[in-house]
């Protein structure tokens, strides 16, 4: 399977009762999308100018407008043209003149007096029907899983295994920059909990020889990037013909594929950096959910809140919280200090109400004291931020007693560590990872 051939990626997505909110332009739309979904009724994001027969086909019970400034996106007249060629089309329409917090009463009205909607959209519900679509379109064919351990490959993985079992194989390369634990959290509830097919490769020698003396961050992306395909491609050879790939793509990823100008809805394509070129048709069960919508599949599915409830972690891992060259000793030092970090944010509470937490670990040493002795060793930097999309972040002032409890656990717990620094600067000018 070392050329891949791009197949068509399926469409898992059943007819149901759905309402759609046309782009504007504005700020909120995918806020005012999940509160209408809260009420129980499926809603999908779609470009303001979208042809009227293809919102025909689609056969909304109602159309929702966000109404915004002139500077946030299209100007009134487009707006008023848009709304007028929308009232033929013969379906209710709601202009959201404020909030959806503020219009929430006229928003159910509208929903459920003016289109008749039936409350039917929930997690149970789409389960249900995900699980049926699935085997409709596999049949009695083989599917593979690239398996991240993240929240949206997992719950992929077992949404899928659920609808075909033994057809399914996922594949879980441990490249040797996860966290403390985390591989084997992976076996214990893909293999023995959910009894999948795993393909548990141990790869961590091999990436840390391809990295040796690496320095600059993008650099080391794409070769971390690079050799994951090389071993996912070794490994999905041994397993004979395979049809079909599942891929965590979620709603935003779509949403954020499309603009106001127009432009047709389309899927990432974004697995742990597979190729575009693939020769598996694409299955993608998650793509109408929003993150908070995923979570709750996982938890209804039996999943771990460790793995359910899992703050964002990048594609490389530890190799990019790694400042300059990546050395397995490093490696330990950091595995050892983010794991702190991780229980002691857990244990005050704040772990769920905070984007991300993590440490990081430069490549520069300061002097020090333990004890009676002078040390030359690393500084941790601790980052914890808050945001609600990763495009902006505020770092998060987290309690003095917290801070000085992480820092003294560090320095006392972690070899060759004694300074811990907190970095204060929000997104932008910072970003949240440090490469």
């Amino acid at each position: 399977m070392s050329n891949f051939n791009k197949g068509e990626a399926i469409d898992l997505h059943r007819r149901q009762e759905k309402v759609l909110v046309l782009d504007f332009g504005g700020p909120d739309l995918q806020i005012l999308a999940r509160k209408i979904r809260e009420l129980g009724v499926y809603s999908e994001i779609i470009p303001y100018n979208t042809s009227l027969e293809e919102i025909k086909r689609q056969n909304p019970r109602g159309l929702v407008l966000a109404s915004v400034s002139a500077d946030e996106g299209v100007n009134s007249a487009v707006r008023d043209e848009v709304r007028s060629k929308l009232r033929t089309i013969g379906v209710p329409l709601y202009v959201l003149r404020e909030d959806a917090e503020k219009e929430m009463s006229a928003l159910k009205d509208f929903l459920f007096q003016d289109c008749r909607c039936s409350k039917e959209w929930s997690m149970q519900y789409f389960i249900q029907e995900q699980v049926k679509t699935i085997r409709e379109k596999v049949g009695d064919k083989r599917v593979l899983c690239a398996l991240s351990g993240g929240v949206d490959s997992s719950v992929a993985a077992v949404l899928v295994h659920r609808a075909i079992g033994e057809q399914l194989t996922c594949v879980f390369v441990d490249h040797g920059f996860m966290r403390k634990g985390e591989p084997e959290q992976v076996r214990a509830t893909f293999k023995e909990q959910f009894q999948m097919n795993l393909v548990f490769v141990d790869a961590r020698e091999r990436f840390l020889q391809k990295v040796a003396g690496v320095t600059d961050p993008e650099q080391k992306r794409k070769i971390i990037g690079t050799e994951f395909i090389r071993v996912f491609e070794d490994e999905a050879a041994k397993l004979g013909k395979i049809d079909f790939l599942v891929q965590g793509t979620i709603y935003p990823d779509i949403v954020e594929s499309q603009t106001a100008s127009g432009k047709i809805i389309k899927s990432h394509h974004n697995v742990g950096g597979l190729p575009e070129d693939l020769e598996f048709q694409l299955i993608e069960p998650l793509w109408q959910l929003f993150k908070n919508e995923v979570r709750e599949v996982g938890r209804e599915l039996g999943l771990a809140e460790e793995i359910v409830g899992r703050q964002p972690f990048p594609g490389p891992g530890l190799a990019v919280r790694i400042i300059g060259e990546i050395t397995a000793e490093k490696l330990d030092i950091l595995r050892e200090a983010d794991a702190i970090v991780m229980e002691e944010i857990r244990n005050a509470g704040l772990y769920e109400s905070t984007w991300q937490s993590f440490a990081v670990l430069p490549s520069i040493k300061s002097v020090g004291m333990q004890g009676e002795e002078r040390t030359y060793a690393y500084p941790i930097i601790l980052r914890v931020v808050n945001s609600i999309d990763a495009m902006t972040a505020e770092w998060v002032r987290l309690p003095y007693d917290l801070l000085d409890q992480i820092s003294s656990r560090i320095v006392r717990e972690v070899p060759k560590v004694n300074r811990v620094v907190y970095d204060i600067t929000s997104k932008p000018p910072g970003t949240i990872e440090w490469e």
